[in-house]
């Protein structure tokens, strides 16, 4: 399963609890139809085939092809110096 680091959940959460977001908000990660490049965008809630995934107060829906693509992987995040949020992916040791 997908797995976040402290820097990734610190960043969702930041990103999913603006005021008059559901608590049911989260960051949600689709993979195109190669699956070799992803979408990511904060929803109200998950699709109901999408994974959950739940770490430090962040959550993180997955779509099916994303979940199985991203299962042995680890999210970072981070703010660069203009304030935009970037992503990157890991394998899980």
């Amino acid at each position: 399963m997908l797995t976040l680091t402290e820097n990734a959940s610190t960043i969702v959460r930041e990103i999913t609890t603006q005021p008059g977001l559901p608590e049911t908000a989260g960051l949600r990660i689709t993979a195109d139809g190669d699956q070799s490049s992803f979408a990511i965008a904060a929803a109200d809630g998950g699709e109901p085939a999408d994974q959950v995934v739940e770490q430090a107060g962040a959550t993180v829906y997955l779509d099916e092809q994303a979940a199985v693509v991203l299962d042995d992987k680890i999210l970072d995040a981070a703010v660069d110096d203009s304030g935009q949020v970037e992503f990157a992916l890991a394998v899980a040791p």
